[in-house]
């Protein structure tokens, strides 16, 4: 009787294995990036030791698997910063993938082609349940009119290259995102090669994300200034860290006041590969 009622309960069990819970501290992409992402010029910037992701491309390739897993539903049902911080991870870890299909005969991401074989528009990768691409993670998806409002995302993904924001050297989370993408934007703007106030013109001479995504400052931005003032431009950003993008106090004052004019650097697509 006791053999026939545990035969019975073996054959109640579900048959299929349930589903396994998904990492939102995206543990596996942390290991990489901390054995693969150098800091530099005080932390401001980081390089990437493209060599060493090659030598691990097949625990890289294990993390994409898992992404790549997530379904419509499941992705649904989650936090918005549990969703950005799943988004911001896979575009900059399926950007490693994509300089490692040619690495290192690589000097630039548009070495793939700007018409033909677009790297940001080349579907290289399934995401959602659908094929997907880097600008569909960025354009569609991240910076969709309603859904985030978040330009700090643009100092989070990582284009590979010289001229991005840096690539951090720890995986985003829900849990810390506020203060992860609060960090990346002190950081790319104290960086002075690529947000700097020209003191003999009066101008605040800044990377040329922010002439692309401009209207990300301006469009539903919840972000407060130093007064704590909703956002209505790129003036009033800037004036709430006019203390990193210049010394004297004089030059951050004519950031503080909007009185410098704005001028966009010329971005810089080397590949931002570290040697070391």
């Amino acid at each position: 009787m006791k053999r026939f009622f545990l035969l019975m309960l073996w054959a109640a069990l579900p048959l299929t294995a349930p589903a396994q819970v998904f990492d939102h501290t995206h543990a596996a992409w942390g290991v990489l990036l901390e054995k693969h992402v150098v800091l530099i010029d005080g932390g401001k910037s980081s390089q990437a030791r493209y060599a060493g992701f090659a030598q691990d491309r097949a625990a890289l390739k294990t993390y994409l698997g898992i992404l790549s897993k997530v379904s419509v539903q499941e992705f649904a049902g989650w936090s918005k910063p549990q969703q950005m911080a799943f988004l911001i991870n896979a575009y900059n870890a399926y950007t490693i993938e994509k300089i490692l299909t040619r690495y290192p005969d690589i000097r630039s991401i548009w070495d793939f082609g700007k018409l033909f074989g677009n790297p940001f528009k080349d579907r290289f990768f399934r995401l959602l349940g659908r094929e997907f691409s880097l600008d569909m993670i960025e354009h569609d998806t991240l910076r969709k009119p309603g859904a985030y409002n978040e330009p700090r995302v643009h100092f989070a993904v990582n284009c590979a290259s010289v001229g991005c924001p840096m690539l951090r050297e720890e995986p985003y989370v829900a849990v810390r995102l506020d203060t992860q993408l609060e960090e990346q934007t002190q950081r790319f703007l104290a960086d002075r090669s690529r947000n700097r106030y020209n003191a003999a013109t009066n101008t605040l001479e800044v990377s040329e994300i922010f002439k692309w995504f401009g209207e990300d400052w301006t469009s539903g931005y919840r972000g407060f200034d130093s007064k704590g003032e909703a956002m209505r431009s790129l003036a009033q950003f800037f004036a709430k860290y006019a203390n990193l993008l210049a010394d004297a106090p004089d030059h951050r004052q004519a950031i503080a006041g909007h009185k410098a004019a704005i001028r966009h650097l010329e971005y810089d697509w080397t590949l931002n590969d570290s040697r070391k």
